[in-house]
């Protein structure tokens, strides 16, 4: 299975420190986000990673190069405007293959057991959830016998936690251009029961917001 890393986005609301340092090289426990998150995927067995850049992308290239140190193949996809998710997935998509791959978001931080995933085929995607935290105000989905579902109400208790496996069949019909993936893809398919998922109760941070991120370092130092 391949993966791929979204780390093209601004980082807008750690800004001013994503002025000049891109989110995934924020440093965790010595060493930057992004190079966490190969080393988990390596120790899964994931070799190939697609990682897609935009905002100060030529310091996330220099620092991780090509995966040689770090065990792994890396392949950049180059946005010269950005993307969203939506939009950078689907412009990866060649470098990704016709075969199911890991998708996760360059600004988490957790010790999900990624090798879990890597023999899944979804026909469509299976979405990694996990309780809503205290500092989101609302849930996004629920699981109702391994399906994903979209309430919009109550009944929805969970977020996503920015782990998933895709089946590129998910993108058929997807616009050209910029999208967001959630709101695009997600939400619908959540809606009609055509995505799978499971809920994950570890350690999860979504290193968003300076909070988040002074969070996660007093978890790692």
């Amino acid at each position: 299975m391949k993966a791929m890393i979204l780390a093209a986005g601004r980082g807008e609301r750690l800004r001013p420190l994503t002025d000049r340092i891109p989110k995934p090289l924020l440093p965790i426990a010595g060493e930057a986000l992004i190079v966490h998150q190969i080393r988990w995927l390596h120790r899964a067995g994931i070799t190939e990673i697609v990682v897609n850049l935009h905002h100060l992308g030529e310091q996330i290239e220099e620092r991780v190069g090509g995966g040689r140190d770090l065990g792994v193949n890396i392949h950049y996809s180059h946005e010269a405007t950005l993307l969203d998710t939506g939009g950078g997935v689907k412009a990866a998509l060649p470098m990704l293959g016709p075969a199911p791959f890991l998708l996760l978001n360059g600004d988490i931080w957790t010790n999900y057991p990624f090798r879990q995933l890597t023999e899944l085929e979804p026909c469509v995607g299976h979405l990694v959830l996990t309780p809503k935290p205290a500092h989101r105000e609302t849930a996004d989905f629920a699981l109702v016998e391994g399906r994903v579902r979209r309430n919009g109400n109550s009944y929805d208790d969970l977020v996503f936690t920015g782990i998933a496996v895709l089946n590129p069949a998910l993108f058929a019909d997807a616009p050209e251009g910029p999208f967001n993936i959630a709101r695009t893809l997600y939400f619908p398919a959540a809606a009609a029961g055509r995505l799978t998922g499971e809920v994950f109760r570890g350690a999860w941070f979504d290193i968003g917001s300076p909070a988040q991120l002074k969070a996660v370092r007093r978890l790692t130092d």
